[in-house]
């Protein structure tokens, strides 16, 4: 029987229609933008940074804030038409309107008069996390220093951290840790910030978080590793790093699936063969290289004929076509890796010309 190549037979199996840099299983992890974030109308972080605004939307302090006239909402206050914590139609304060279009004069006005920092918009965000979403890193120094919480969480349980790691500030991140942001916060994908940017690429905050002792072990809602959301891209760095770090690449998601099967979909070859060169690196040297006895492969013991009830437990296989350092998989995927895919043994055991001939005259 004739084996369908990897490229098309294992996206048919199992639903894949990835694109190129997109995981196997991204098309169920990004039910939002960037594994988490999304649209203006849903979890906020990966929307239009400012404001919409119409004047029909806001009250007169919320205008004069979004322009920066500290004279004008001096006025205002002054005048009690309007209080320092209205909201407009869209459940916005003066301070989150200043904060998003960077007025720090104005800022300034509302904090000494004590407004309230840590009210939310319509989409659950702070003026602090909008400050940060719009890199109005003077506005959100000055929240800091007057105790605005950075571990509220928006609509879709990001932090300012969060924002900030996909906004790739350091220098905003920094500061949120030394006010004592959570860096290990997760998102109701499960995502921490430093999960968040290794699925953005941003290698500098990867950098920032790894110094700063973020757990690189952690895993989002589908058991995926940080290692598995960096093989999606071409650019090394971010892997090397990972796997300098010591980060599991034994590791499966919710589906089985490990690092060095994302990266094989992914289509970039050169972080699976970082992987692949990382697992021999640490192998034991007195280890067998083949790994494989014979219960493993389902073999008689002192025979060459292969057991009538192959197990269905995991085998690890090589391709002699492109020599493919050993791949864990099931017997479910082996059909569709290679076209001639030999499994290893030891020199007393029999090798197989290909999986089908083993799978087929062995499962009833």
């Amino acid at each position: 029987m004739a084996l369908k190549p990897v490229g098309s037979a294992m996206k048919k199996i199992f639903g894949f229609r990835s694109k190129k840099g997109e995981s196997p299983r991204a098309s169920s992890g990004r039910r939002r933008d960037s594994a988490g974030f999304g649209r203006e109308s849903s979890d906020g972080v990966n929307s239009r940074p400012g404001y919409h605004i119409r004047d029909e939307d806001l009250g007169k302090i919320h205008k004069a804030a979004s322009v920066g006239n500290v004279a004008k909402v001096q006025q205002i206050l002054l005048l009690g038409k309007s209080g320092l914590n209205d909201r407009d139609k869209l459940n916005r304060t003066a301070l989150h309107l200043a904060c998003a279009n960077g007025h720090p004069e104005v800022v300034t006005l509302l904090v000494e008069r004590k407004c309230q920092l840590n009210l939310c918009d319509s989409e659950n965000r702070t003026a602090l996390m909008k400050a940060i979403q719009c890199q109005q890193e003077e506005c959100a120094t000055i929240l800091l220093e007057h105790g605005a919480d950075p571990d509220v969480t928006d609509v879709g349980g990001n932090t300012a951290l969060h924002y900030a790691a996909r906004g790739e500030n350091l220098s905003i991140a920094a500061k949120l840790l030394s006010h004592n942001a959570n860096i290990e916060a997760r998102n109701k994908d499960d995502l921490t910030p430093l999960l968040l940017a290794v699925s953005e690429n941003k290698q500098q905050m990867v950098e920032f978080l790894v110094k700063q002792e973020a757990n690189i072990h952690a895993v989002d809602k589908m058991k995926r590793t940080a290692l598995m959301l960096a093989v999606n891209y071409e650019s090394t760095n971010i892997v090397r790093l990972l796997l300098q770090q010591g980060i599991d690449v034994f590791s499966q998601d919710i589906y089985g699936w490990t690092a060095e099967e994302y990266a094989l979909v992914s289509g970039f070859a050169i972080n699976r063969q970082l992987i692949s060169e990382h697992k021999e690196e640490k192998r034991p040297q007195n280890s067998n290289p083949a790994w494989l006895d014979n219960q493993c492969i389902g073999l008689h013991p002192g025979s060459e004929l292969p057991n009538p009830r192959l197990p269905k437990q995991n085998v690890r296989t090589y391709c002699c076509a492109t020599r493919w350092a050993p791949l864990l998989v099931s017997y479910a995927k082996l059909l569709y890796i290679c076209t001639t895919v030999t499994l290893l043994t030891d020199d007393s055991l029999p090798r197989f010309k290909s999986v089908s001939d083993i799978i087929l005259s062995n499962i009833n």
